[in-house]
């Protein structure tokens, strides 16, 4: 029989397409080849309300065993952004305001917690999916010995809440996924320095077979593409801002294409193409097809479709206020990044221009997924890291 282990996430499933909980599901589907696997979360798919979506109960998915519990209270806006003002407005703000901060941003699900102390002790590792939600930062006070965390960090207001230096603290082993993230994690935590830790990143697999055909209003068109969630917190307000800017500049400037779920108005631009939601396989041909991957995030602890973009063969055009997508492009050579407009102006006209360079950049991409980010790599390293805990 094969060693069991855990990992306790907010969402999962196939229908969640959120960057860690994505990222939580693959590695879960990768380890089965080593262990048992055991899921436990929460029936929500939506983030910002936590409300009930799957049936409670056990599911088997792509050989990984998921025990669902209802969240017993959907987040209050009313409730809750209050309470983020005061968190991040009032640095004499009370332990007791940030318990109830942890509390009302959910999802609140105790049941969750209660199976795991149930069962806690059949497994050789219980891994928590980033540092920031309910389940994380009530389950690892716990204190089990075998708790390791993988804290999807990066340099963003909650981090600097008091309470977390209780969550890391008690984890007992720790995952990065880049270099970046986990020179932060140990700078804000400095306790983390003294536990084992490996850097595992992440794996992006080439797809089987052969690709679709790109929607027609994209056949023959030099077009840019953002993939991910159209959101505020993604930098898109600052993305429309400098792509308008760039069209006026610029009137031969490539399209820009929108793929992923949006919440945020998108500005009435003719440069602008909204796919939304599509298969995987559609994503990996419109980036295979794509000038170049454009992203504005300042938050990100990894970027998978910055590494997708890589593995098909195009460049990367990043915001360099993330050290972690600044640090891709560094080590890759396989992207370029800016501080601001005039920078972003003259990084993409360079990479329009250049075409030398930029098949040279295409090539750098695929080699540096290739050999840092495949999935037989990261399930050894992970493997080491139970063994160390």
């Amino acid at each position: 029989m094969k060693d069991k282990i855990a990992f306790v996430v907010q969402r999962y499933g196939q229908e969640v397409n959120g960057g860690s909980e994505a990222y939580c599901r693959e590695v879960a589907e990768h380890m089965t080849g080593r262990y048992d696997v055991d899921v436990y979360t929460t029936c929500a798919l939506d983030y910002d309300t936590w409300k009930n979506h799957f049936e409670p109960g056990k599911e088997e998915l792509n050989g990984v065993t998921v025990y669902r519990y209802p969240t017993e209270r959907p987040r209050d806006p009313k409730v809750f952004n209050p309470l983020c003002g005061e968190i991040f407005g009032k640095p004499e703000h009370s332990d007791e305001t940030e318990e109830k901060w942890i509390d009302e941003q959910g999802p609140y699900a105790p049941k969750v917690l209660e199976a795991l102390e149930e069962r806690h002790g059949e497994y050789r590792a219980i891994f928590y999916m980033t540092y920031l939600y309910w389940l994380t930062a009530r389950g690892l006070p716990a204190g089990y010995d075998h708790s390791i965390l993988i804290p999807t960090l990066h340099d963003e207001p909650p981090v600097y809440v008091r309470y977390y230096d209780r969550v890391f603290g008690a984890a007992k082993g720790f995952a990065w996924l880049t270099p970046e993230e986990q020179a932060f994690g140990q700078k804000r935590f400095p306790t983390v320095k003294e536990k084992p830790q490996v850097l595992i990143g992440a794996g992006v697999q080439e797809p089987a077979g052969e690709l679709p055909e790109l929607p027609e209003q994209l056949r023959g068109v030099s077009y840019l593409v953002y993939a991910g969630r159209v959101d505020e917190g993604k930098g898109c307000p600052e993305m429309f801002r400098y792509y308008g800017e760039y069209r006026r500049r610029h009137p031969d400037a490539p399209k820009l294409v929108l793929i992923g779920k949006a919440v945020m108005e998108i500005p009435k631009d003719p440069g602008i193409i909204q796919l939304g939601f599509v298969s995987e396989e559609m994503k990996y041909a419109v980036m295979r097809e794509a000038r170049a991957l454009v992203l504005f995030s300042r938050f990100e602890s990894l970027s998978i479709v910055l590494l997708e973009s890589m593995m098909m063969g195009r460049p990367v055009l990043v915001t360099g206020h993330s050290e972690v997508l600044k640090g891709h492009c560094i080590r890759s050579n396989a992207g370029l990044y800016f501080m601001n407009y005039y920078e972003f102006d003259r990084a993409l006209t360079w990479l329009l221009e250049h075409e030398e360079d930029y098949e040279g950049m295409r090539e750098n991409g695929k080699r540096y997924v290739r050999e840092n980010y495949r999935w037989d790599g990261i399930t050894q390293r992970i493997c080491s890291l139970i063994e160390k805990v």
